[in-house]
């Protein structure tokens, strides 16, 4: 399909929307995702903001935190986004966007946008986001996995396992952690505090870092690919990937992964999505 592709992702922070041809953004709108309300409601207001749009685009994608099969979508870590069960996600965007809908959890769709335009370009790879949560995906032999493929937040692993990894990686756990030494911190406070040289800071960005690397070590002996590409806010945060190597540095090369900063920010998912929606143009979902 010719033109560019409505493209959304909604996640557990922000919800941003953007005509995308090809690796081309052409346009974005951002806004926070709602505190309060159902994803219907989100959804409309987000299509309300974007109206002066209708009749540019003639197919959409949709990328979410979470999980989607037949077009519904449910949660699968509340703490992250709490969502009612199966919510008629395809149907919904559709009826108002007026186009075919593709849907697809947002790390897998950020991992085809890597992998067709960004730091995976070409090669098997894994794709690791690490922001509000922790998501994935998996290329092989060209093609994206789909279903629950990727999802390596949810893994339970590790002498200190509480719930899922992504518990206690992420920004919110960042954040959380911070609030013994500084009430209040953001998880971009404790970056700041560590660039400053605060022990307590480093400490909380180290084991959150060196959580990920047993994590990006599991990966390569189960999968092997050619490279893991990370990107996500504390993903592609200053330092963060440097910490995540270090913890790597006493492996032997052969089993150490090739770790790759995401080339596409924060829009490597809206990338993805609007090339597999431009690819399917019947809509659908991503399997």
């Amino acid at each position: 399909m010719t033109g560019p592709a409505l493209a959304l992702d909604i996640g557990g922070t922000k919800m941003l929307a953007a005509l995308v041809e090809g690796e081309r953004v052409l346009d974005t709108h951002r806004m926070a995702t709602p505190a309060n309300g159902t994803p219907g409601d989100w959804l409309a207001a987000l299509f309300s903001e974007i109206a002066a749009w209708r009749g540019r685009y003639g197919s959409t994608g949709v990328a979410v935190t979470g999980i989607v099969d037949d077009g519904l979508w449910s949660a699968l870590n509340a703490r992250t986004l709490n969502i009612p069960e199966r919510f008629a996600l395809v149907e919904t965007v559709a009826n108002l966007s007026g186009a075919p809908v593709l849907a697809a959890n947002d790390a897998q769709a950020a991992a085809w946008g890597e992998y067709r335009f960004g730091a995976g370009r070409g090669a098997d790879m894994v794709f690791l986001t690490i922001s509000t949560g922790i998501g994935g995906g998996i290329v092989v032999n060209g093609h994206l996995l789909g279903g629950m493929a990727g999802n390596f937040g949810q893994f339970v692993g590790g002498d200190d396992a509480q719930g899922p990894l992504e518990d206690r990686v992420s920004g919110k756990w960042i954040a959380a952690e911070a609030g013994r030494h500084q009430p209040g911190a953001t998880a971009r406070e404790v970056f700041a505090a560590a660039a400053g040289g605060l022990g307590w800071a480093n400490a909380i960005l180290d084991t959150s870092a060196g959580r990920v690397a047993r994590l990006a070590r599991d990966i390569q002996f189960a999968l092997d690919p050619a490279r893991i590409v990370i990107g996500g806010g504390i993903g592609l945060a200053p330092s963060y990937l440097d910490r995540v190597r270090q913890a790597l540095a006493e492996l032997p090369a052969r089993l150490r992964p090739d770790i790759h900063a995401a080339a596409l920010g924060e829009h490597a998912g809206i990338i993805g999505i609007a090339d597999l929606a431009r690819h399917n143009p019947t809509g659908g979902e991503r399997t």
